[in-house]
């Protein structure tokens, strides 16, 4: 069993971990590359026009991964062609259908890209060219592979003329259409080969056989060889072509939300706002669900006091069944001696008086910071969107506290643990401050935190969320918060998100946790804005045009008439920014 993957960074351990394969299967299959060109990989990935094409590497791995084969595709923009530089199975891998798999994806990720094909050279079959009889065999399997996707080479030029005649097997110039019939012209033709020949053969190629070879093609439309070995082509790559695995966002859902039910009338937190959010994403072919993995504590204790901890737990395990208790005396004047009584002692770690304790909070807050959690892994394998479908909500908690339907910072137990493996930043998209994430990394500056809300003189939780707290310490300047007025539409929204995604971009995160909000609609029981399903879709796709792995956790929002519309458009404007449907640049 093997998975096709685009990698888009060079960061996850993953990914560094199958480029280094990928240098190896060059090395041990491409014996005449230049060690230079294999070690720079990672450079072209990271600095995509920096040598003149942008580079797209796909790999075929198995859920240990091991890679088995890879593919590297070249993206000109200006031209609109790619350029298949490279593609191989691992040694002794041969047979499985590894190949077929990554030139498929290859070529649907070049279709999105709206170029006007895919050009190639492979090794020719003419006895006049390769005159090795067992070498002439492999190139002729190779071009009926190629044949069976309707890619054939160039004919009546001279690109297959070798620089030293006494050379064997000059390659083909291999043009494959993406089945979408449209000649190819003489002018594009020789733009593409004068590009093809100046930035990957500059040091070997001379000016006068780059212009030999480009005046050679006088053809027009250019002509492509007959079919040789298939009668049937795989020609057309079909535009409405499901999304492909490595495109879909991981969904990881709380199974076990609905055992915190509180059937309370006026508390908004329900399990109905799960069963909402799916009833809207089923079917829509944008995500990929796996299971949710268990994790011990020790990932809660990295961003809470073990003290409320220890007391969640206890008082939520000695509760009755179905009996909730809610705070009602707090500490102001003595927080150093919490009295014995644990109800009585429950203001002693909570910020408000209407989040309830009961038998099961713990266990729900629990398994929603393993969903997260479960929901980085996926990222750290390679995948580079996630969605931690929970409830109860995170973000109001605090390094000690809890408070606002919320008990565990799952966004922080997030962060921090993408934390060792590079920048991380944190961006609060729902309508109320995202006090906790602030609190918890207020004095550390490896994860920015950024809250986009309702001003505290009149949205929850009230005592924070000001401009003026920028972070204390080595954190000072990596806080930020933006308070807005009682009244936003979706373009004064959108002016204040581009100026916070202007801070994440200079901050260079390699990982940015989006704690999505939905209160920020318009109708939302405990908002004031008005943004619309197209506002959702566009704040997605500035989000998403970041192109940093980014995993969704889910927040607030309780208007159950849309708050399943406006996660589907976020998701898709997520997509469209992060994929791109040109991606020309």
């Amino acid at each position: 069993m093997f998975r096709i993957r685009r990698i888009y960074d060079t960061v996850i351990p993953a990914n560094k971990t199958a480029i280094s394969q990928v240098q190896s299967i060059l090395k041990t299959q491409f014996p005449f590359i230049r060690e230079e060109e294999i070690r720079k990989i990672p450079d072209v990935l990271r600095n995509p026009l920096k040598h003149g094409f942008r580079s797209i590497l796909f790999v075929a791995d198995d859920l240990r991964g091991n890679v088995q084969g890879f593919s590297l595709l070249l993206h000109e923009p200006n031209l609109n062609f790619c350029y298949l530089d490279y593609i191989s199975s691992a040694r002794k891998i041969v047979g499985r259908g590894i190949g077929a798999a990554l030139y498929q994806r290859t070529r649907y990720e070049a279709l999105q890209l709206g170029v006007i094909g895919i050009f190639f050279e492979c090794l020719p079959d003419d006895p006049e060219l390769s005159r090795n009889e067992k070498i002439r065999e492999q190139n002729m399997a190779r071009l009926k592979f190629y044949e069976r996707f309707g890619a054939r080479p160039v004919i009546n030029t001279a690109y297959e003329t070798s620089l030293d005649p006494e050379d064997d097997n000059p390659p083909y110039l291999v043009f494959d259409d993406l089945g979408q019939n449209i000649p190819l012209s003489r002018r594009e033709a020789q733009s593409v080969v004068k590009v093809i020949l100046e930035r990957k053969y500059a040091e070997m190629c001379p000016r006068e056989y780059v212009d030999m070879v480009v005046s050679s093609f006088k053809d027009d439309p250019v002509r492509l060889r007959k079919p040789r070995y298939i009668r049937k082509e795989i020609r057309v790559v079909e535009k409405v072509e499901p999304v492909p695995n490595d495109q879909k966002i991981t969904l990881v859902i709380n199974d076990k939300h609905d055992i915190h039910h509180v059937r309370e009338r006026g508390y908004v937190e329900s399990p109905i706002r799960i069963k909402t959010i799916l009833q809207a994403i089923e079917g829509s072919g944008l995500f990929r669900e796996i299971p949710v993995k268990k994790f011990p504590e020790k990932y809660i204790r990295s961003v809470h006091d073990i003290k409320f901890i220890n007391y969640f737990k206890k008082v939520c395990f000695r509760l009755p069944e179905g009996k909730s208790i809610y705070p009602y005396v707090f500490p102001i004047r003595n927080a150093t001696r919490p009295p014995k009584e644990l109800a009585v002692r429950a203001g002693y770690f909570c910020i408000d008086t209407f989040t309830p304790l009961n038998r099961n909070a713990y266990l729900a807050a629990k398994r929603a910071v393993d969903c997260a959690l479960t929901s980085v892994e996926s990222i750290l394998a390679g995948t580079p969107l996630a969605y931690a479908l929970i409830r109860p909500p995170g973000h109001h908690a605090e390094w000690s506290s809890f408070g606002g339907f919320c008990y565990f910072n799952s966004n922080a137990a997030a962060a921090d643990y993408l934390s060792r493996y590079g920048k991380v930043a944190i961006l609060d998209i729902d309508y109320h401050h995202g006090n906790g994430q602030q609190d918890i990394f207020y004095q550390r500056d490896d994860v920015l935190t950024i809250s986009i809300h309702g001003h505290p003189s009149f949205a929850y939780p009230y005592f924070s969320g000001f401009s003026s707290e920028k972070g204390f310490g080595s954190g000072e300047g990596f806080n930020v918060n933006y308070p807005l007025p009682e009244k936003v539409d979706g373009r004064k929204y959108r002016q204040t998100l581009e100026s916070a995604l202007k801070k994440i971009t200079k901050f260079r995160a390699d990982f940015l946790i989006v704690a999505l909000g939905l209160d920020t609609a318009r109708g939302d029981p405990t908002g004031s804005w008005n943004l619309s399903a197209k506002d959702f879709s566009e704040n997605g796709r500035l989000i998403g045009q970041l192109k940093i792995p980014v995993l969704v956790v889910q927040e607030g929002g309780y208007n159950q008439r849309n708050i399943g519309i406006n996660v589907r458009n976020f998701f898709n404007g997520l997509l469209e920014g992060f994929f791109g449907k040109s991606e020309k640049s």
